[in-house]
């Protein structure tokens, strides 16, 4: 059997490890760690079990297990300061933070993350609309935000979201949901409206039984998530903010309504006629730095999450949607992360709700990529300052 991660795969049967083809020596015992959190798939492992499993239960010193764990780290190319691959969670346990594959003896591949693939449930917006929801993992409530490019039913085996959904349930329960008409959600729904999508947060909320939570919003769900702070402030305890907006491209000059008017054009004249061609040429403008896995996986799933008549439709709500009111009104701590050649989203507008936000910490990341990639040495970066801020009492 091999599990196969990130450039690795550890072969069990012949007890190797290779990385990028290249052979890795390493000790019985970090071999044994390395498979544990293979077969865990993205699991949060416990100091416990490590000592169970590892060291057959014998009492070892928190700096033995700490060796173990920087060893496998560096067999797997991953470090202590960007925990890329494997993450660690204070006082907690490790875990693999990107997708594990398996490979058995009918040589059929299947993803480790399907066997923990949390049900899709359902909840009623006020206006009726019905919008799919799921949550998985233990811990304090944290909510990632909806947004257009996402599909519950195919997300854990996704290379491009995998890596960060299984990253933000590390020690939490988190919870995330299909925005309406898109995914799993109802298609035919009501209006995008400002308003209507803090509604449909708050009715994923009430669903899962969150009464005070954590959110992480990326992209589109920025102003969502700040309209929903301002009216709950009692629900939210801390508010990531990941290359997201304060004004819609529509109202907030004539240059990004330019630009926005042409994405439209270009989804509604050339999803259908063009095929790979556009929807790979879409993909680069959001994660100019994805391998060839990751556009075919993402390809599949926007086609599979939005019709192209709904996606026109998304894009022109979306560029409408403005929390200039609502942000001054925000008392939750809030980290806003954005981009520096993020084209989707300018940084000028990371900056911008940095400023309108009450006390706001900012964090510049050197990247291109719209959906942060865990290949990308901001992805790191980024997750480590994520789970440090969301650490904080």
């Amino acid at each position: 059997m091999e599990f196969r991660f990130a450039d690795c795969v550890l072969d069990i049967s012949k007890h190797r490890l290779t990385r990028s083809g290249a052979l890795v020596e390493v000790e019985p015992q970090v071999f044994a760690l390395l498979q544990l959190l293979a077969e865990r798939g993205g699991d949060l492992v416990t100091r416990d079990e490590l000592i169970e499993r590892v060291w057959d239960g014998r009492i070892v010193s928190d700096s033995t297990v700490s060796a173990r764990i920087s060893a496998a780290r560096a067999a797997v190319g991953d470090s202590g300061r960007e925990q890329a691959v494997i993450h660690t969670i204070v006082s907690r346990g490790v875990q693999l933070v990107v997708p594990v594959e398996v490979m058995g003896s009918d040589d059929g591949r299947v993803p480790m993350a399907a066997a923990d693939r949390p049900g899709v449930r359902f909840a009623t917006a006020p206006d009726g609309t019905g919008l799919a929801w799921a949550a998985s993992g233990r811990g304090p409530a944290l909510m990632r935000g909806g947004h257009w490019l996402t599909h519950l039913e195919l997300d854990w085996d996704n290379p491009v979201w995998q890596p960060l959904l299984a990253r933000l349930r590390a020690g939490r329960r988190l919870i995330h949901y299909d925005v309406r008409g898109t995914g799993v959600s109802q298609r035919d729904c009501g209006a995008r409206t400002l308003c209507a999508l803090v509604d449909d947060m708050a009715t994923v909320a009430d669903a899962a039984g969150a009464a005070c939570m954590d959110i992480f919003a990326p992209s589109q769900n920025v102003p969502v998530a700040i309209a929903f702070a301002a009216r709950y402030p009692e629900r939210v305890r801390r508010l990531v903010l990941l290359g997201g907006f304060l004004q819609g491209a529509a109202i907030r000059g004539v240059d990004d309504k330019e630009m926005s008017d042409a994405f439209v054009a270009l989804v509604r004249n050339g999803w259908g006629a063009n095929g790979d061609v556009f929807m790979r040429s879409l993909s680069a403008f959001f994660m100019p730095d994805a391998t060839d896995e990751q556009v075919g996986a993402f390809v599949a799933m926007l086609r599979a999450s939005i019709s192209p008549e709904q996606a026109v439709e998304h894009r022109r709500a979306i560029s409408l949607l403005d929390a200039t009111e609502h942000a001054p009104r925000v008392v939750a701590p809030t980290l806003v992360i954005h981009a520096r050649g993020d084209t989707v989203q300018p940084f000028s507008q990371g900056q911008a709700l940095a400023r309108a936000i009450p006390n706001a910490r900012f964090l510049a990341l050197e990247s291109a990529n719209h959906i942060p990639l865990p290949q990308d040495p901001a992805w790191g970066r980024m997750m480590t300052a994520v789970d440090a801020f969301l650490a904080e009492p």
